[in-house]
């Protein structure tokens, strides 16, 4: 069996089992989130921090929670990383320097998981196990709660509430993500990924010196890693290492964690609007890109110039050979479509067109199918541009899901747009036009353009990869990429919540002979194109001057 073909056996199964799983599981989502009905777990959690989970909230005393509770997140892992020394269980690591520990501690709660450390030379048990691993479930929850708000805001109608935000956080916690994750984890452990507390272990000699390893819960933190569209691994190589990914089954089983939750959710969104076929229109634009890009992929790593490259059968230089070619595309057009930011393959070695399929999949907004919650949310602001585009072509105010777009909720979607490119695109200009931060680029002209638009474009989308290359452990990088997965996260968090109290205020609005059907195929193009045209003008000057330009020259 050739390599072409195994991948696209890979890409069949994998599009099978998400198929497979997609209506239970976004059927299961419904149900929590309509549920009135309290397990008793649940009650105890409420009861231990004063929370009233039957009382509706409008969309400011939502975001307040959302805000005070993702605050807390980040002063608790802060403080944790900077008393690691004093920590039992810390493997004899110090305590991390006051900007990486910013940096780190903001990254997870952002659910981007960006690593600018090595972690089994920096993280010990408990910072590990209590710090990252708990914001993998609880930023992916958040996620999904202000999503779940927005859907609730199209169902809605003549009142401004939109949920409890307590509520959604411990449902989505305790009734998807710590039962799901924890029989991954136990899928990974039997296939060889390792789950212990164990120290540090010198294994032998190499090049005069001995190789370090140690242990730790990494099964556990690779399931909700990966299930939670997190990203953050164990180790510096992520889901490269064999500890995390040992096998090719594995690897599409993680490619598989990290799609469920985001495509589900079309299914869940379309059984809380009362219409499964808006479902099945926001499904398909997102499996379109997803599928598009993933082609695209494949065809820039396997087919290209060179005679090395074509002795080889594959762009293979920075990929793990148990993966291949297939096996690595896939998963780096996953996990940059969503916000998950795990790798198993080198993005910087990739082709200079591969490279940029990477960097353009996390523009897009990171929308198909996005991260848990992030991508839903995305994807129906992008809807709403769209039947706002649809109704200047013909002259008629435009209306999706009953509801009217009118000039507050086209400027509430307008600026949420804005914010991620302003950031990626302003943060990485100063990064190029100030002194001292070029110099942490491995690599000069185009491609090390592409290393910092990359960090900047990963950490304002949430995402967390890298394009490696980059020195980002220095005061600059750490400081000012958590400014921007701060603001990336939170920023259009607030828009989103803004436009969801908006919508449930509405009444219903009957449809009519004029009204665009947004179920039907025509919307699911007309939102597609609606994504690359406002990408491309967004970012084509920035791409030109480096993805493009390496790719061209090569």
């Amino acid at each position: 069996m050739g390599p072409v073909t195994a991948a696209v056996l890979q890409l069949a199964a994998l599009v099978g089992a998400l198929a497979l799983c997609y209506i239970p599981f976004g059927n299961y989502m419904a149900k929590v989130y309509s549920s009135d009905k309290h397990w008793r777990v649940e009650r105890w959690i409420y009861r231990g921090i004063g929370a009233d989970p039957d009382t509706e909230m409008r969309w400011p005393a939502y975001l307040r929670g959302v805000l005070a509770f993702s605050f807390v997140g980040v002063l608790f892992l802060y403080l944790l990383q900077r008393l690691q020394g004093v920590l039992p269980g810390s493997l004899g690591f110090s305590s991390v320097n006051p900007a990486q520990s910013f940096n780190t501690a903001v990254s997870f709660v952002t659910n981007t998981n960006w690593q600018s450390y090595y972690g089994e030379q920096t993280m010990g048990h408990v910072v590990q196990t209590a710090g990252l691993a708990v914001q993998n479930f609880v930023s992916a929850a958040v996620g999904v709660a202000v999503a779940v708000a927005l859907v609730r805001g199209f169902a809605r109608s003549r009142t401004g509430e939109i949920g409890n935000f307590w509520s959604d956080l411990v449902r989505g916690t305790i009734r998807i993500l710590v039962p799901f994750a924890a029989v991954a984890a136990i899928v990974l452990v039997a296939c060889g990924a390792i789950q212990n507390f164990s120290g540090i272990h010198e294994v032998g000699q190499f090049m005069g010196g001995s190789q370090q390893w140690n242990g730790g819960a990494v099964a556990s933190q690779e399931a909700i890693k990966e299930f939670g569209t997190n990203g953050g691994g164990y180790f510096n190589a992520n889901s490269a290492h064999p500890f995390e990914n040992p096998t090719p089954f594995t690897n599409l089983f993680e490619i598989f964690l990290i799609l469920l939750i985001p495509f589900a959710l079309t299914r869940t969104f379309g059984v809380m609007v009362g219409s499964v076929k808006q479902g099945y229109a926001i499904l398909a634009t997102m499996g379109t890109i997803w599928l598009g890009f993933t082609a695209l992929m494949m065809w820039t790593e396997f087919a290209h110039h060179g005679p090395a490259l074509q002795l080889a059968g594959g762009a293979y230089e920075g990929k793990e050979v148990r993966f291949g070619i297939g096996g690595s595309s896939i998963f780096a057009v996953s996990t940059t479509l969503t916000s998950t930011g795990a790798v198993d393959s080198f993005h910087s070695s990739f082709t200079g067109l591969g490279g940029g399929i990477t960097l353009l999949s996390m523009m897009l907004g990171e929308i198909a199918p996005g991260g848990t919650g992030s991508g839903l949310y995305g994807i129906l602001i992008m809807a709403v541009i769209a039947v706002f585009i649809a109704g200047l072509m013909v002259g008629r105010t435009p209306e999706y899901l009953g509801k009217k777009i009118g000039a507050r909720e086209i400027k509430l979607s307008a600026i949420y747009i804005l914010i991620t490119p302003a950031l990626a695109l302003v943060f990485a200009a100063a990064s190029m036009a100030l002194p001292t931060p070029p110099h942490s680029m491995l690599n000069s002209g185009a491609h090390g353009f592409s290393e910092v638009l990359y960090a900047f474009t990963s950490a304002a989308n949430n995402n967390g990869s890298a394009f490696a290359g980059l020195n980002a452990n220095t005061d600059w990088f750490n400081t000012m990429t958590g400014l921007a997965m701060l603001f990336g996260r939170f920023l259009p968090m607030v828009f989103v919540l803004a436009l969801a109290g908006s919508l449930a205020e509405q009444k219903p609005v009957p449809a009519t002979a004029g009204t665009l059907r947004t179920e039907k195929p025509l919307f699911t193009g007309l939102l597609v194109g609606a994504i690359l045209i406002i990408t491309g003008l967004t970012y084509f000057p920035a791409l030109a001057l480096g993805p493009l330009a390496e790719g061209l020259a090569s």
